[in-house]
């Protein structure tokens, strides 16, 4: 009965998910459900000051808000400056935007370069998105092709394979396993090369099979999602100063062992934005007060889904669910990765699954004498291999922003994070299982 209902409530947060409800209200109500059905107390396994829900919840915001507010403010700073627009515009002069596949790698390289320097998805959007309708529109592309290179840039090998990178499902594992933000960097490299060729390879088998179909620009004009783009903008080095600013100090940081260092190198980052762009920011209380309110959406809607893991965690009914994991015959690295990359899919968040799947498995595993750099590296491949589905917080925000739909667009949307993530995952086993 236990595990029938934890079985129950993984069903309900993804129906609920795919209907457009926020996590912040399904998880407890999915938490309640496992209480009831494996018999728990019910007050103190939701909102108990050791063991439940609630602790699940604040003890994620306590060891990760930092991460989520210094991201948020300084995605702020390079928006509102007009950095990230000029980041942009200098990738699309070095590309061109004479020709389909040029305009298409030129969103991937910017989309990348942005999200490694620690810059939220909704940021990304918002550059991208009036940068690149009226080049798609120029050459007529059809207007679903863009969340291609925007997916394969954001949701790849710069949000959990490449060493450094500041992403929260980078830094998760850290908690868990006292490794750092640049562990098991052979395992991520090779991963890293490997989702770009697949990803790559991909955006331009799908853009040929376009281009054969004659399937030409169409996009809604969507008013409420129209920015503006800036003239007064920094010159290049300026606007990626703070990018490397970041990029440096963790590398330095983790080399060193210096412990919080994500947090050194995103503070780091708010103070060179803040100086460098000063007199290309309307108001800096404003960058600071939009990135501050920022944070909280994010943070939350992780923090439900850890939270919910938590309870499943405690629920008696799981010990068969860990028992059937635990018990996968071969490298205990496999069996990780299949929890891993379950609970990504059935919460539709890397970060929110590898949440889960630390909680759930970290200590098991080292008590196992599991490398822990690579499980670090694996677990967070593993973690984003299937969060591109229907109810994906990433693919909703995107159709949202881009004006396109589960029907025209979703195709492309999964397999450019599904291919080269689970070809790269399968290169980081490997790797991981003859060197670690």
């Amino acid at each position: 009965m236990g595990t029938l209902g934890i079985i129950v409530a993984i069903f309900f947060v993804v129906f609920l998910a795919m209907r457009g409800y926020s996590i912040v209200f399904i998880a407890p109500v999915a938490s309640i459900i496992v209480i009831v059905t494996n018999g728990m107390n019910f007050f103190p396994s939701l909102i108990g000051n050791e063991a439940s829900y609630m602790t699940g919840l604040t003890g994620f915001i306590i060891n990760f808000f930092a991460v989520f507010l210094l991201g948020a403010i300084l995605a702020q700073y390079i928006e509102k400056s007009g950095a990230a627009q000029s980041i942009a515009q200098k990738v699309l002069s070095i590309t061109g935007t004479e020709k389909p596949f040029s305009v298409l790698i030129a969103i991937f390289v910017i989309s990348a370069i942005l999200t490694f320097g620690g810059i939220s998805l909704f940021v990304v959007l918002f550059v991208i998105i009036p940068l690149a309708k009226p080049l798609f529109k120029q050459l007529n592309i059809s207007w679903n092709l863009i969340v291609i290179p925007v997916f394969l840039g954001i949701g790849t090998f710069t949000m959990t394979m490449l060493p450094g990178t500041p992403s929260i499902q980078n830094v998760v594992p850290t908690n868990y396993l006292g490794t750092t933000v640049t562990a098991a960097p052979l395992i991520g490299i090779i991963a890293t090369i490997v989702a770009i060729v697949v990803g790559v390879w991909y955006m331009k088998s799908a853009l040929n099979k376009s281009l054969a179909k004659n399937e030409k620009f169409e996009a809604s004009e969507d008013k409420d999602n129209q920015t503006v783009l800036k003239e007064n903008i920094p010159p290049f080095f300026l606007s990626i100063l703070p990018i490397l600013v970041l990029i440096l100090i963790i590398f330095v940081g983790s080399a060193l062992k210096v412990p919080n260092i994500v947090l050194m190198g995103l503070g780091a980052g708010v103070v060179v934005s803040a100086i460098g762009f000063h007199k290309y920011i309307p108001s800096h209380k404003q960058a600071l007060s939009l990135g501050a309110n920022g944070a909280i959406n994010p943070i939350f809607f992780t923090a439900a889904s850890v939270a919910f893991g938590v309870v499943i965690t405690l629920a008696p009914g799981f010990k068969v669910i860990s028992n059937l994991i635990l018990g996968i015959p071969g490298n205990p690295l496999i069996s990780l990765t299949i929890a891993s990359s379950a609970l990504g899919a059935i919460t539709g968040s890397a970060s929110g699954g590898l949440g889960i799947a630390m909680e759930a498995f970290a200590q098991s595993y080292l008590a196992m004498g599991v490398n822990p750099e690579a499980m670090h590296r694996i677990s967070a491949i593993a973690s984003a291999v299937f969060t591109g589905l229907p109810h994906s917080g990433a693919i909703l925000s995107t159709f949202a922003l881009t004006g396109l739909t589960h029907e025209k667009a979703f195709k492309y949307s999964f397999l450019s994070m599904t291919l080269p993530n689970l070809l790269a995952l399968i290169a980081a086993l490997i790797v991981g299982v003859l060197f670690y």
